[in-house]
């Protein structure tokens, strides 16, 4: 009997367990009826991508203060150029996080997010930090009122332990409205340079806050607004979105706030608004006199309001590991009260999962990668979330986004890239969210082999949109929706000048070969006028655009490709000019510049090949997407053999420090407009294209400008897996280029490696017929590689009379132009060129012109490098006028003054005589 019922009861276990489980819910999908930010201005809404989705991001390390050490110190050693403090914000910042958000997510980090070093914050209570900021209110139907509670007010520049700027001022209040007259407030910053500046609210969530407060932020491309829900993420920083603000403006650039939500009886709330990521002011208890965004997530937590039993466990005692903790918290104070982590104490915001980015350590001596790792923990909480779903999910999560990873590098960059695998494992930033959580190891920033490809933007690009790309599935499966992944940024990119007053843009889809659902079916078009900024865009249905432009103003165009899923990266930039004194005569801006890179690197010849390794920056800088946020110094250590000792003897791959606090720019894909602007002024119109679509331009042009820059042929990785890249003149463009000198329309190049690509290209044998091309066509040949250091050129003495003078390029690192750290040096093929240009430092030949039936003017170092605008405009003015000058113009060419003395021009038609 005993035993009967010991089966029945064990039968009835079994039931209830079952029908538990078949009851309890088998995804995470936490309700959220309005998200935290809705972008009003954005022209398109993803339907099946991310929005509405709240995404909680992070980069390992930052910045920290060490107290046994008394000093602020990297969590990390310097290795191969960065430190990973850094590094993996080189992912998370300029692609990951983009990436979701145009997929519709509200991406949230609890570290700074902008690498502007100015800040400007405008408050409610008076503001004794920056004296040019103004808060204003206007009263209309219903009147602001001090609210009840603390709220946020910059009253010290330093802040010490423990202390809150979020509780040491006050916050505004006032009911809302559906119609009449509004009631505003108003925040002025005066920004003390102008440039792109984050956007970041506050407020305070009270009872009956509105979920519809109407933000606008009025900045140099026009005016962008914002819904935001008040009912959760009061009392901290709050990110709108990055903005080009004038430092002339005035109260024209600020951001306004409306009690207008729709509704009636409604609470909106105001406090501060910061502009600019700013330098680090928390004080340990001195600051770390380094950039805001380098700094670790504790001291970002202080500043942003989170409360010190998140941001400090230890209660001050040790940074490092209250640095580590914090960011498995803040996830949870984020949740706390929402469907994510309705028990918690917190703000409100429906977390969807957690990301930890982190790269790791390990070396290998060949080619051999140490590869990537997925870390998640299903343990903690009882093995379940707040739903009853099973932190199992936390698997499902990581193998997505691991098997993404490893699909894509493999496909596209290093078939061997080495998989770690996932692993089940207590780590705290892993364990402790409430929500979905994955902690990335993606490689080891100490191996050779890793970051060969790790320094590339290109690899950096494959790697965000592959987790992008895994973050997506894994959601869109939690809520039955069938995935659409975000199109690839379009190419074959054209303007043309149309009719009397128009402009015609065409351009291609770009297929992805690994996802069939990355078509677009619509398109973002964005216009600038002038020095300004873009627009908030325009919807296309079609790959071609037409629309008005104003006369003697250089017009500024780029494309997005969109579908449900949500939005690309941007096209590079296009430019036209119409000018009103020469409608007829115009240029061609040929961008041929599309080269992004990692630094040159090296392995010694075998058997030194185990021996001797690393990266030569001080050789080839290597190409940024836009800007690098990662760059600390220089390799100094090459001995492969020396270990690791510590963060201070990093052993192989140890790295200068001396560039760790500086943004260096990298190809921004925007020099037609650059170029074109100088030939404006020269008073000619000009029209531009991307260099694959070079073949289908129109004849009528006056000259040609192509564009180089730093391009050159280039390896992925250890390079003998795919294809070279970005080679200077590929024969399309040789036959192109061909062609229109036969017809007579004059060339104008420049490039840092115009001549050492086609003649001495370590990575490639030359062609005889790229120097043929070069010499026949372009009329100019190699003569040293790597030709100057200083950063300057002058104009000299030649029989052209382009007469003479002296400008700088850049020849050092800087947030504003990329570095030429190794230009050419050319001279003239034959008897119908001369040198127009040295470089003082030694006199080799910086510059040629040649002049026959057609003239060429061509240039080793590139043009937008120039590093003053008056100088590129005059250099471009005597460009076209040598170009535009009539043969009856011409100063004839003595036989002794050749640098050919077998042939030399006798006659302006071109004809070549003995």
């Amino acid at each position: 009997m005993a035993r009967r019922n010991i089966i029945i009861a064990a039968m009835c276990l079994t039931a209830l367990a079952t029908r538990a489980q078949q009851a309890a819910p088998t995804t995470f999908a936490p309700r959220c009826e309005q998200p935290l930010i809705t972008n009003l201005s954005a022209p398109t809404t993803p339907t099946q991508g991310l929005a509405g989705r709240h995404i909680a991001l992070w980069h390992s390390h930052g910045r920290y203060y060490e107290r046994t050490q008394d000093r602020w110190e990297w969590q990390r050693a310097r290795l191969l150029q960065t430190v990973e403090d850094l590094y993996t914000m080189s992912y998370v910042l300029p692609y990951l996080t983009p990436m979701l958000e145009n997929a519709g997510a509200n991406v949230i980090l609890p570290r700074e997010r902008d690498w502007n070093t100015n800040e400007v914050v405008v408050d409610n209570d008076a503001n004794t930090q920056y004296s040019k900021a103004i808060y204003k209110e206007h009263n209309g139907q219903q009147t602001w009122q001090q609210g009840q509670g603390a709220g946020f007010a910059h009253r010290q520049k330093v802040y010490m332990a423990f202390q809150n700027p979020f509780g040491d001022g006050t916050f505004r209040s006032v009911q809302s409205i559906k119609k009449g007259q509004e009631s505003t407030a108003e925040w002025t910053p005066n920004v003390p340079k102008t440039g792109e500046y984050a956007v970041y609210v506050s407020y305070k969530t009270v009872p009956g806050s509105t979920t519809t407060a109407h933000y606008t932020v009025y900045h140099q491309g026009g005016e962008s607004h914002f819904c935001v829900n008040q009912q959760m993420g009061g009392g901290t920083w709050i990110y709108l979105g990055k903005f080009v603000f004038n430092e002339k403006a005035g109260q024209q650039h600020r951001v306004t706030l409306t009690n207008n939500t729709g509704k009636v009886g409604e609470i909106v709330t105001a406090d501060g608004v910061k502009f600019g990521g700013g330098m680090g002011n928390i004080g340990r208890p001195d600051v770390s006199g380094y950039p805001r965004f380098t700094e670790a997530a504790r001291y970002w937590m202080q500043w942003a309001g989170v409360p010190d039993s998140v941001y400090s466990e230890s209660k001050g005692q040790n940074d490092y590991t209250d640095d580590y903790k914090s960011r498995g918290m803040w996830v949870n104070w984020l949740a706390g009260g929402s469907d994510s982590y309705p028990s918690g104490q917190g703000l409100n915001v429906p977390i969807d999962l957690s990301f930890a980015f982190h790269s790791d350590a390990g070396t290998t001596k060949d080619n051999r990668t140490i590869g990537t790792l997925g870390i998640y923990y299903t343990q903690s909480y009882d093995s379940v979330f707040a739903n009853g779903a099973s932190r199992y999910l936390c698997k499902d999560l990581t193998e997505s986004v691991q098997n993404s990873i490893l699909n894509d590098i493999r496909a596209l960059h290093e078939p061997q890239w080495n998989s770690r695998g996932s692993r089940d494992a207590s780590y705290f930033e892993a364990r402790t969210p409430r929500v979905p959580a994955m902690l990335l190891e993606l490689l080891s920033h100490q191996n050779f082999a890793d970051m060969r490809y790790g320094l590339d933007p290109r690899f950096r690009f494959t790697v965000s949109r592959a987790i992008y790309k895994g973050i997506l599935r894994f959601i869109c499966a939690q809520r039955g929706i069938t995935p659409v992944v975000a199109p690839l940024p379009v190419d074959h990119f054209a303007a043309s000048l149309k009719g009397r007053d128009q402009v015609e843009l065409t351009w291609n889809a770009v297929p992805d070969t690994l996802e069939p659902s990355a078509m677009p079916d619509r398109y973002i078009v964005y216009t600038r006028l002038g020095n300004g900024a873009f627009d908030n865009g325009k919807v296309v249905k079609r790959n071609r655009y037409v629309a008005r432009i104003p006369a003697d103003v250089v017009c500024s165009f780029r494309v997005e490709a969109v579908n449900k899923g949500g939005k690309s990266f941007p096209s590079e930039t296009m430019a036209v000019a119409r000018c009103s004194a020469s409608m007829d005569k115009k240029a061609l801006v040929v961008n041929g510049f599309d080269r992004i890179c990692a630094p040159a690197d090296f392995v010694a010849p075998a058997p030194a090949d185990t021996l001797y390794a690393g990266f030569l920056d001080n050789i080839d800088h290597g190409v940024p997407y836009v800007q690098d946020i990662s760059y600390i110094g220089s390799q100094k250590e090459f001995n492969r053999t020396l270990p690791w000792l510590d963060d201070d003897s990093g052993g192989f791959g140890d790295s200068y420090g001396n560039e760790e606090t500086k943004v260096i720019a990298g190809n921004t894909f925007d020099y037609p407009a650059l170029h074109g602007e100088a030939i404006l002024k020269a008073g000619l119109s000009f029209e531009s294209c991307a260099n694959e679509c070079l073949d289908k331009a129109k004849d009528d042009y006056a000259f040609i400008d192509y564009i180089l820059g730093k391009q050159c042929q280039t390896k992925m990785g250890r390079g003998d897996v795919h294809p070279l890249m970005f080679k200077t003149f590929d024969s399309k463009v040789q036959n192109a280029l061909a062609q229109y000198a036969q017809r007579g329309v004059h060339l104008f190049v420049s490039g840092a490696y115009v001549a050492s690509d086609l003649w001495c290209n370590p990575l490639t044998k030359s062609l005889e017929s790229d120097q043929r091309f070069a010499t026949e066509v372009l009329k100019y040949k190699w003569r040293n590689s790597r030709a100057a250091l200083t950063g300057n050129v002058r104009m000299v003495r030649s029989p052209l009379q382009l007469g003479v003078g002296e400008m700088n390029y850049a020849n050092a690192l800087n947030a504003e132009q990329y570095i030429v750290e190794s230009p050419d040096a050319i001279e003239p093929a034959d008897s119908t060129g001369f040198t127009v240009m040295r470089y003082p430092e030694n006199n080799l030949s910086a510059a040629i012109a040649s002049q026959g039936s057609y003239k060429t003017f061509v240039m080793g170092f590139p043009f937008e490098s120039i590093t003053q605008a008056f100088s590129r405009e005059k250099l471009m003015k005597t460009i076209i006028d040598f170009f535009m000058r009539q043969p009856h113009d011409e100063v004839k060419i003595s036989q002794t003054q050749s640098s050919n003395k077998a042939r030399h021009i006798t006659s302006f038609t071109g004809e070549v005589k003995k």
